[in-house]
């Protein structure tokens, strides 16, 4: 099993709604899933710049979060997540 955190400021909620529609749908066919998500991140150490939106999603190994992240029909979903605003997606490898 790994992971990865993603990190998000929203700008365009309209399609980050579209995008939950399908994100789940997307995650699942590569064996992932959202384990955890938060909209109010707490500070337990350090100064960060806390995002708006974070979650830590679970991959049963690397290789299939990248197959997620580069699958091309998936790239319709992950263009809305996209512009939904400022998004990063880090793999704990």
């Amino acid at each position: 099993m790994v992971y990865a955190i993603f990190k998000a400021n929203i700008t365009n909620p309209e399609s980050l709604a579209s995008y939950r529609d399908h994100a789940a749908a997307a995650l699942t066919k590569h064996g992932g899933k959202v384990e955890q998500a938060s909209t109010s991140p707490e500070v337990l150490d350090g100064n960060p710049d806390l995002p708006q939106m974070i979650a830590t999603l679970s991959f049963p190994d690397a290789d299939a979060a990248r197959a997620w992240i580069n699958d091309p029909d998936l790239a319709p979903v992950h263009d809305l997540r996209r512009d939904a605003g400022q998004t990063e997606i880090l793999l704990l490898v």
